[in-house]
């Protein structure tokens, strides 16, 4: 098993910490959640696998998040993309499969956008999406926000609410909704020229099941697969969750080779 390595690159001004396992392709790109960092159960999960398979095995922290340098509050769906693509570029080669957990799913599917635009679809092998969140600030946050919360955004520019995972609440900055707004992929369909298999739990507190729904109608253009997980929260990080996600990576390796 070859060891994890660590590096740290600068994008944008920023310190990305990045931590990398050198191996066989198609390698694994871990993408993480909003205000999650690279260090969770999931991406753990998976890179022991990945180096038990000998495959390779990248992950990073976005600016704000975890190790990496930066304000959170700065942060954008552009941004996170920007330093997501060049760790991409940086520490991978061959065929990947991009591993995107709830807002990691949609910069996943924006990196695919801007891999399919630069003529490098070929960099993808496949994408595992769990509890995917794209559009989550027009689709999901915008729709439920009170007059009290719009004002909140319009004067402080930012509005705070309590979070399930942490003691710290969940900041939404009005520049995050802005720049969400230019990064929506929910308005025709997503083309990632690759398989794309999505775990979605029916109990998620945070996006619906109905979100991954609508996704996969946007995915017309590609071999979809959609596995609900009945009694699975947003997490699903649970023993049984973990095998799922372990056997469904391990599905995708194969139909890549």
């Amino acid at each position: 098993m070859n060891p994890e390595q660590s590096e740290t690159i600068k994008v944008g001004g920023n310190a990305i910490a990045v931590r990398y396992r050198v191996g066989k392709a198609p390698g694994l790109v871990w993408l993480g959640g909003y205000k999650s960092d690279m260090a969770g159960t999931k991406a753990d999960t998976l890179d022991a696998w990945a180096g038990e398979n000998g495959l390779a095995f990248t992950r990073h922290d976005y600016s704000g998040h975890g190790v990496s340098g930066g304000r959170f509050e700065d942060g954008t769906i552009s941004r996170w993309l920007d330093e997501s693509l060049a760790v991409f570029e940086r520490f991978t080669s061959g065929p990947q499969i991009l591993v995107g957990s709830s807002m990691g799913g949609w910069i996943a599917l924006r990196m695919a956008q801007e891999l399919a635009k630069a003529g490098r679809s070929d960099r993808l092998a496949g994408m595992l999406l769990i509890a995917p969140a794209p559009d989550f600030t027009s689709e999901l946050m915008e729709p439920e926000l009170t007059e009290a919360q719009r004002r909140e955004l319009d004067t402080k520019g930012y509005l705070e609410e309590p979070s399930e995972y942490s003691d710290e609440p969940n900041v939404y900055t009005k520049a995050l909704f802005e720049d969400g707004r230019k990064n929506r992929v929910l308005t025709g369909v997503v083309d990632t020229h690759c398989a794309v298999h999505i775990l979605q739990g029916k109990s998620d507190p945070d996006v619906p099941y109905t979100h991954a729904q609508k996704l996969v109608e946007h995915l017309s253009a590609d071999d979809v697969t959609l596995t609900l997980v009945r009694d699975g929260d947003h997490r699903l990080s649970r023993p049984q969750d973990l095998a799922l996600l372990t056997r469904t990576a391990r599905n995708l390796v194969e139909l890549c080779n």
